[in-house]
C-alpha cells in the first residue's frame, strides 16, 4: 500500500498545483512505476467516495434496486479512474512531436493524486450545500466545478508544457473534472 509519507507528499504536490507552483511536479516521479503506484489511490479514495455517494443519495429517491445502484456507482468509479489515462496514452503516442509520452507518467500520477484532496473537498462542499439555501448551493457547485477545472488546467500546463488554450481544449475534450462534484439533479425528479 502507500506509506503515510507518500500520501503526505502526494497530497502536498496536488495542492501545490492550486498555487501554480512548478515545484509541485517534483512530488511525483516521472517513472511508469510511480504512475502505476498512483492508481493505488483508487483504494484509498474509495471509502471517501462511498461517504460522498451516501450523502448525495441520502435525500434522493431512486427507482432502481440498491444492488444495481451500487454496481453502477462502482463501475462509474473505476471508469472515471481509468478512462482518461488510457485515452491520453494513445493521444500521447500519436502526437510524438510534443514529447508527451515522456511526460505521461508524471502527468497521470499528478492527476491521480488530485483525487484524494479533491474527494475531501467534494464531501465538504456537498455537506455545506445541504445546509445552505438552494441559490447558495448552486453557486457553491459552480465554484467547485471551476476549482476542479482550474486544477486540471494547471496540472496540464505544468506537466505537459501546454499553454492555457491547449490545456482548456484537453479539459473540455476529455471532460476530466472531478465527477463527484457534479450533483445529478436529474435524479431528484
Amino acid at each position: 500500500m502507500l506509506s503515510a509519507a507518500e500520501i503526505t507528499r502526494g497530497v502536498q504536490g496536488a495542492l501545490g498545483f492550486l498555487r501554480r507552483d512548478p515545484a509541485a511536479l517534483l512530488s511525483f516521479d516521472n517513472t511508469m512505476e510511480a504512475c502505476l503506484r498512483s492508481f493505488r489511490l483508487m483504494a484509498v479514495t474509495a471509502p471517501f467516495y462511498v461517504v460522498y455517494s451516501l450523502i448525495r443519495y441520502a435525500n434522493l429517491s431512486v427507482t432502481i434496486d440498491t444492488g444495481e445502484l451500487i454496481a453502477i456507482e462502482t463501475m462509474s468509479y473505476v471508469i472515471n479512474w481509468l478512462l482518461y489515462p488510457v485515452i491520453f496514452y494513445e493521444v500521447a503516442r500519436l502526437v510524438v512531436s510534443r514529447g508527451w509520452l515522456d511526460r505521461y507518467p508524471r502527468y497521470i500520477a499528478a492527476l491521480n493524486w488530485t483525487n484524494l484532496p479533491g474527494i475531501v473537498i467534494a464531501i465538504a462542499a456537498i455537506v455545506i450545500k445541504m445546509m445552505v439555501p438552494t441559490a447558495v448551493g448552486g453557486i457553491l457547485e459552480v465554484a467547485l466545478q471551476a476549482l476542479f477545472f482550474y486544477w486540471f488546467l494547471v496540472i496540464t500546463r505544468l506537466a505537459l508544457g501546454a499553454d492555457w488554450a491547449m490545456a482548456v481544449r484537453y479539459d473540455l475534450g476529455a471532460g476530466q473534472h472531478a465527477d463527484v462534484a457534479v450533483d445529478d439533479d436529474q435524479q431528484e425528479e
